[in-house]
């Protein structure tokens, strides 16, 4: 894989230069001291991936990226060490098609740090998605049964939405969240694919930007109306059959954890209500099979339209198998959620 280097500082260039170049088929093709070199560099030589970091003179990490995907469609990983104080930059650079985010290693670190694994892994799971797209979790299709104490209970539950996204997925989650009302009364799920490190200021980013509660999902926490809850753990986010919210370890195949797919089938097994399920923006697969079992289950279900998807990859794959009901742009879909 071809990958390229933006960063000012020369010390944090030899640090990846000197952990990305431990992995044989990793070749490091160009380096660059500022955004507006990157972009000059792209178009003479496009690298499969970027090493993207925010803080650089002349054009930061976010127009650069912003600037990059749309002439380019060069994947970006931003990886700065500035993430904490920069939380609106990182979502934002998101926004504009950074696949992820990952926290720049120490300069001294060596290869087999947890920093420098972090890295290399990352870069990996993009490789993978870049290579084969592969199709998300094996998970297994409910039956058609239910547990009689579910069904007694239905009546009693809160309406509920469970959202899900990857690549672009904060300004689109954002975009949704900001337009809803303080006096919605569904509870609101949501598994975007991010590190659990970032999650903290995901979810502080969100609250800001809506007049509903975002907060951490739990384990063992009851689902509340009025409230959005963030999956934030390194593992799988579902809906536990005494629904309540939960966390997983498996299916372990997943290339993202927490997984769309996951949550959405825990739904279609537990929940005896019906809801609403939205799969956004992002590269590969993951959700549209766990969307379909929503459908299938007498859910609303919704894919964003790809005019206005960062990367028409997940919502693609839910209407090539006819799990959306309704094919949205992000406006018409926080309208529908009002308006339902």
């Amino acid at each position: 894989m071809k990958i390229a280097i933006v960063n000012d500082m020369v010390l944090a260039v030899e640090a990846l230069r000197r952990i990305v170049g431990k992995v044989p088929h990793y070749e490091i093709i160009w380096i660059a001291g500022n955004g507006s070199e990157a972009v000059a560099k792209c178009s003479q030589k496009r690298p499969d991936l970027i090493l993207m970091d925010l803080q650089m003179p002349v054009l930061n990490g976010v127009e650069a990226t912003a600037q990059i995907v749309r002439q380019f469609s060069c994947a970006v990983l931003i990886v700065t060490a500035s993430i904490d104080t920069n939380v609106s930059q990182v979502f934002a650079a998101m926004g504009h098609g950074a696949l992820d985010v990952v926290k720049m290693p120490s300069l001294a670190t060596s290869e087999d740090s947890p920093g420098a694994i972090a890295l290399l892994e990352k870069i990996a799971t993009i490789a993978k998605l870049l290579g084969k797209m592969p199709s998300a979790c094996e998970i297994a299709r409910p039956g058609t049964g239910r547990s009689r104490a579910t069904v007694v209970r239905s009546d009693l539950l809160p309406p509920l939405v469970a959202i899900a996204a990857s690549t672009g997925g904060p300004q689109a989650i954002s975009t949704i969240l900001s337009q809803l009302p303080k006096t919605f009364r569904a509870a609101i799920v949501v598994v975007q694919h991010i590190e659990a490190q970032f999650a903290p200021g995901l979810i502080r980013w969100l609250d800001d930007r809506t007049p509903l509660t975002v907060v951490m999902l739990k384990s063992g926490q009851a689902i509340e109306p009025g409230k959005v809850y963030i999956a934030g753990q390194p593992k799988h986010a579902i809906v536990g059959a005494d629904l309540t919210l939960n966390y997983r370890r498996e299916p372990l195949n997943c290339p993202y954890c927490p997984s769309a797919d996951v949550l959405f089938a825990s739904l279609a097994q537990h929940w005896p209500a019906m809801g609403v399920g939205i799969l956004l923006t992002g590269m590969g697969r993951d959700g549209a099979e766990g969307l379909k079992q929503l459908r299938d289950r007498g859910w609303y279900t919704i894919a964003q339209s790809r005019e206005d998807c960062v990367v028409y990859g997940m919502p693609k794959a839910a209407a090539e198998i006819d799990a959306a009901r309704r094919i949205l742009p992000l406006g018409a879909i926080a309208e529908f959620l009002r308006d339902r």
